[in-house]
């Protein structure tokens, strides 16, 4: 196991957070809640059926349906569709958040990043000081040359399908929020396209070029280079030859893509031809961690990302 991912493994354990696995009815949830909870990274709750509550039965379902239809009820819903949602483990679990009655959530192995995060925004929202909710993606690969000793960090790879410039900016502003909060190393952003140092001219390159200027009009603190290749990224000697004088050294440890297409697609061949492991989608610039997992998610997946919930 990657070194950083081990350190964010013993400070869940130190933090030791309550945190709910809301689909408790999938044999991958159980087997790694079993994990969890002997290696103690989490105090967890389990929802469903065979789980420590199960939603549609459980006493706490009246103060959710309450608590779901103040929220809701200036956005027409009734107290008879709240008290319908709140049977939905997505809901129940992302109330019982709000409620401070647990720490945060993870789901997403049996539903889309869709229906795993809109509970959430619209019960939790965002925190004070974001713009939008966004996610990213930690890519744990096997050349320990690349990013922070193999780690990577991608966004947005599941939440904005078409980020403005400005979007961008917050994109890894918060990125680089999240790296420093969970691996205590400096973040390298590298803000990825298919030109690097003006190589090539269009509106798709503008807003890249865009976005770099506010992050460092932000964050002049931060080290971020942009517009580059992946190659130019990544590789040190591709990045001098490509952009003289930048200032990450093709030593990116934050890829932050242009589109979700683009994200999207690139960690998903990256976790299947590189056998690289992915950790998320995870939410950052939300009030409460709620985390989402793909679909396609093994036991350590869900493991590691509970241990992350508790960090953030």
């Amino acid at each position: 196991m990657n070194p950083i991912i081990e350190n964010i493994y013993s400070q869940a354990k130190i933090n030791y957070k309550k945190i709910i696995l809301a689909e408790g009815d999938d044999d991958r949830v159980i087997e790694a809640a079993k994990i969890i909870r002997d290696q103690k990274i989490a105090e967890l709750i389990v929802l469903g059926k065979n789980g420590d509550i199960n939603p549609e039965t459980s006493t706490l379902a009246d103060q959710l349906t309450q608590t779901l239809f103040e929220l809701r009820k200036e956005k027409a819903m009734t107290i008879d569709e709240a008290n319908k949602l709140v049977k939905d483990p997505i809901y129940f679990g992302t109330l019982m958040v709000h409620l401070g009655l647990a720490d945060g959530m993870v789901a997403g192995a049996k539903h889309t990043t869709l229906e795993t995060v809109r509970p959430a925004l619209q019960i939790i929202k965002t925190a004070k000081d974001s713009k939008l909710v966004s996610s990213f993606f930690i890519m744990e690969t096997k050349n320990l040359s690349l990013g922070e000793e193999g780690l990577l960090f991608f966004a947005d790879c599941g939440l904005n399908v078409n980020p403005t410039a400005e979007d961008l900016s917050e994109i890894a502003i918060q990125t680089a929020a999240s790296f420093k909060l969970l691996t205590q190393k400096t973040p390298l952003i590298a803000m990825l396209s298919y030109s690097t140092n003006n190589s090539a001219k269009g509106e798709f390159i503008d807003k890249i070029r865009e976005a770099t200027i506010l992050i460092r009009q932000k964050q002049p603190d931060l080290i971020v280079e942009g517009e580059l290749q992946g190659d130019a990224a990544l590789v040190p000697h591709i990045c001098d030859r490509k952009f003289p004088g930048n200032c990450i050294g093709g030593q990116a440890n934050i890829l932050i893509f242009p589109d979700l297409n683009s994200g999207n697609i690139a960690y998903k061949l990256v976790e299947r031809i590189a056998n690289a492991n992915a950790y998320g989608p995870l939410t950052q610039g939300i009030r409460k961690p709620i985390n989402d997992l793909s679909r396609g998610c093994n036991v350590q997946d869900i493991v590691t990302t509970v241990a992350i919930t508790s960090i953030q």
